[in-house]
């Protein structure tokens, strides 16, 4: 797969080249232990394949943020990429030095090597205008020793940070498979989707979901609207149907804060906003139990799912398009009585013929809980802020910066031979670099 927007790794050969790999392997600590997770998972499958292919890959990265946590070294993740790369990948304690830059001039075709932690190092953080990112110091260096930069952290792009911009200045600058995939399924779910398109929209807060709805409709992209989790209720209640206990709960947490703008949107799209007309709640036995929306202003649990009548509408929707975007579970799917929504819904869409696209973290974490294979679906997306923010039209840092590398070696290759093949000598160089 090629872009029109910027060049991927189809667009070079990597045998013998020094490649330096930007990828997104921040993972959870449980235990003083680095979990294992699918992003580690994808990134290592585009790290095997330079390797496999002959590059010196050199990996940047990062692990949480200073002061917090998860903010540690890399070691461990180094000993998770080689499982997934399926060689050995070397930890190197440092980002960049003579010693870490000598040992880069000494790789041979095919070693994989970790460097340190790029948050550890002030320079990650420069804010781009009063010292542009490739000033950077790790960045001049690493750039005297690596052929080209690959950018494999979608989930990262929405973050203009020196590691994610800077070598776009100094090395020709491709898009890993990870980038290159998870850009081209956000494309083909939004600027580039088949319609009808349809959106379902939950999770437990309505700040997210409710910008993607916003967003969607007042630009055009999404054909219906189908709505859960808090979102459904505040849709609800803009519609002016009574709720009973959850209204409180609503009130309690803040949410209705978010009426007007729901109310705007209900007001103007009606039509195309659909609401859950049954709901499940679980009784002093933790039996799933089904009620109508009129019941509500009688009952006196709370609800925390769909009913299976509107999972079942839901369902029918999904079949009838041609596009569908899924962003966070419809109903507290840990719990045994609440997971029936979620789990109809997800069957539904590996069921239709429609491109889908799955996205944040609960959605995986459903995806595991009933065992359904990633693969039964168009794309599920690893990412979270960045994902977010594309879906809404917003311009990623990072993927501006490889489109104007590209530019830049198109204007190379014009004013070159006009050879299809990428040459790494006519894009521009770092200071000191021959």
């Amino acid at each position: 797969m090629t872009s029109h927007d910027f060049l991927t790794m189809d667009d070079f050969d990597p045998a013998g080249k020094t490649v330096l790999v930007r990828v997104d392997i921040n993972a959870a600590i449980e235990n003083g232990r680095i979990q294992d997770s699918e992003r580690l998972e994808a990134h290592g499958r585009t790290i095997a394949e330079l390797s496999e292919k002959g590059a010196k890959v050199v990996i940047l990265a990062h692990q949480g943020r200073a002061g917090d946590k998860d903010f540690t070294r890399l070691e461990q993740h180094a000993a998770l990429l080689s499982k997934h790369v399926g060689k050995k990948v070397k930890y190197v304690p440092d980002l960049s030095g003579k010693t870490t830059l000598a040992a880069i001039r000494k790789m041979s075709g095919g070693k994989v090597f970790l460097l340190e932690n790029v948050r550890m190092y002030a320079e990650e953080n420069l804010d781009g205008k009063k010292t542009p990112f490739e000033k950077a110091l790790y960045v001049q260096e690493l750039s005297s020793v690596c052929d080209v930069f690959v950018n494999d952290a979608f989930s990262a792009a929405h973050r203009a940070q020196t590691s994610l911009m800077g070598f776009t200045h100094t090395l020709p600058s491709y898009a890993g498979r990870v980038m290159q995939h998870e850009y081209h399924a956000v494309q083909k779910a939004t600027s580039h989707a088949q319609k009808p398109v349809v959106q379902l929209l939950g999770g437990g807060k309505p700040d997210e979901p409710l910008g993607l709805m916003a967003y969607a409709l007042e630009h055009d992209q999404a054909d219906m609207i189908l709505t859960s989790g808090v979102l459904g209720e505040l849709c609800l209640m803009a519609k002016g149907k009574k709720l009973g206990r959850k209204e409180q709960w609503l009130k309690d947490q803040g949410y209705l804060a978010y009426m007007p703008k729901v109310q705007e949107l209900v007001k103007k799209f009606e039509d195309k906003i659909d609401v859950p007309g049954d709901f499940a709640y679980a009784d002093e036995h933790g039996i799933r139990v089904e009620v109508k929306l009129e019941e509500l202003p009688d009952l006196q649990q709370n609800v925390f799912d769909i009913g299976t009548n509107t999972a079942h509408a839901y369902a029918r929707h999904i079949k009838a398009a041609k596009t569908v975007y899924l962003k966070g579970p419809l109903g507290a799917y840990e719990q045994k009585a609440f997971e029936r929504g979620t789990r109809l819904v997800l069957q539904a869409m590996m069921d239709t013929k429609a491109f889908t696209l799955l996205g944040g973290g609960h959605t995986i974490t459903a995806l595991q809980k009933f065992d359904f294979a990633f693969k039964k679906f168009g794309h599920v997306s690893l990412a979270g802020g960045a994902l977010l923010d594309m879906l809404q039209g917003k311009k990623l840092p990072a993927i501006e910066a490889l489109k104007e590398s590209a530019r830049k070696i198109g204007y190379a290759r014009k004013a070159g031979n006009g050879s299809s093949g990428h040459d790494p000598s006519a894009a521009p160089t770092p200071s000191g670099q021959a």
